[in-house]
């Protein structure tokens, strides 16, 4: 009787001392081991505990919360010996291995989410080390004196989601690794000193938005441009040459703003331009565009700006372009217009058109350069515009252009 009641209570204890195995404090693992006699005969049935030290990385719980802390800690160390000059003292605060302490850099719990060192007026590179923030959604790096390229190391960051790299002195060819980030969707590599031609796949992208602007980028416009996704897509101020992609509208994408601006395009402008129902701002000012203005664009329904001011449009000014009911500002200034309507004429919104070639108005080019006219024997696609109907010509056009 005396034997059962020992082995109940020893019973007991072993239970109790399994779960007080599973505790830990302050870091400190008790280990426990435990012996229960078998009844070899010496009556001695009872219970051994061992006890040690265990090490804090033990726990799996807490492994992947201290693997990424590390990681963090080398990646943003090691762009810190990178960074060469740090006049404002913006990186005072990286010291020590709690990284979400350091100015710019912006966590949820123990990852790192987000940076942002935007005018900080940091000179220096990226390293490759920085691909090791596998939770990192947005790097914002605007206006410093970063340059090199981007490291190839980047298509690893799952996460990244905005990357702005804008205002920096980056150099050499379209950074390809960014196509292979594979949940970016904004992009901004405006302000830089980028060369070569734009990549056809960063049209195939599903980006919101495009921003190259500012750049030393030359070569035609992808034709794929017209099926992108984005919202924005500015490409002004390059070495852009060639004709607007027909493509151009053909999807009747989703795109709000778009900015060729001061590039080296010719041609004319695409009729599918109608098909951009959306559309807020259109500017494709300073290049040597020809021939009429689309009739098209009147299907513009949102436009607030059109800028088709320094090329080389001629003929007269539609005037369902004049009827726009959201346009702010219609530019046409320095082309070779002959005419437009008194509806025009009568518009209460900013509307430049001088240096043209209007009979009557003031400030307008001589009569030597209006009698010889840029392009005149340009042929460009013409639909009929009496009656213009935009949901006609949608059709239309996604009908003549397709495959």
């Amino acid at each position: 009787m005396m034997m059962k009641k020992k082995k109940g209570t020893n019973f007991k204890l072993l239970c109790l001392l399994l779960f007080l195995g599973l505790i830990q404090t302050n870091g400190f693992g008790i280990g426990v081991g435990v012996g229960i006699g078998g009844g070899d005969g010496d009556g001695d049935d009872g219970v051994w505990i061992g006890a040690g030290g265990g090490n804090p990385n033990s726990n799996p719980g807490s492994a992947p919360k201290q693997q990424t802390t590390n990681a963090a800690y080398r990646a943003l160390q090691s762009w810190k010996t990178a960074i060469t000059e740090d006049p404002s003292g913006f990186l005072k605060t990286w010291v020590g291995e709690d990284v979400c302490s350091y100015r710019g850099v912006f966590c949820s719990g123990s990852f790192v989410t987000s940076i942002d060192l935007n005018k900080a007026n940091l000179k220096g590179t990226i390293v490759k080390d920085l691909s090791l923030l596998s939770d990192l959604t947005i790097l914002h790096l605007n206006s410093n004196r970063f340059s090199g390229q981007i490291p190839d190391s980047f298509r690893n960051l799952d996460s990244l989601q905005e990357l702005d790299l804008s205002n920096n002195g980056f150099s050499g060819s379209f950074p390809q690794v960014t196509l292979y980030i594979p949940n970016l969707v904004y992009l901004d590599l405006r302000f830089n000193e980028f060369t070569g031609s734009i990549p056809e796949s960063l049209f195939n992208k599903q980006l919101d938005a495009i921003l190259l602007n500012n750049n030393q980028f030359t070569g035609e416009i992808p034709r794929n441009l017209g099926y992108s996704t984005a919202s924005v897509i500015n490409l002004a101020n390059n070495r852009l040459s060639g004709e607007i992609p027909t493509s151009f509208g053909i999807t009747g994408s989703k795109l709000k703003e778009v900015l060729f601006l001061n590039n080296q395009l010719t041609g004319c402008i695409p009729e599918s331009v109608g098909l951009f129902s959306d559309i807020e701002v259109f500017d494709v000012s300073f290049n040597s565009l020809m021939g009429h203005v689309p009739d098209t664009i009147s299907c513009l329904s949102e436009i607030e700006v059109l800028n088709l001011g320094h090329n080389k449009f001629s003929g007269d000014l539609p005037d369902l372009v004049c009827a726009l009911r959201n346009l702010i500002n219609l530019t046409v200034s320095f082309n070779f217009f002959s005419g437009f309507s008194s509806q025009c004429s009568s518009l209460s919104v900013g509307f430049d058109f001088t240096g043209n070639c209007i009979p009557g108005k003031g400030y307008q080019r001589s009569q030597p350069d209006c009698s010889a006219i840029p392009g005149g024997q340009l042929s460009c696609l013409r639909i009929p515009a009496q009656p213009l109907t935009c949901a006609g010509i949608s059709v239309g056009l996604k009908v003549t252009k397709s495959p």
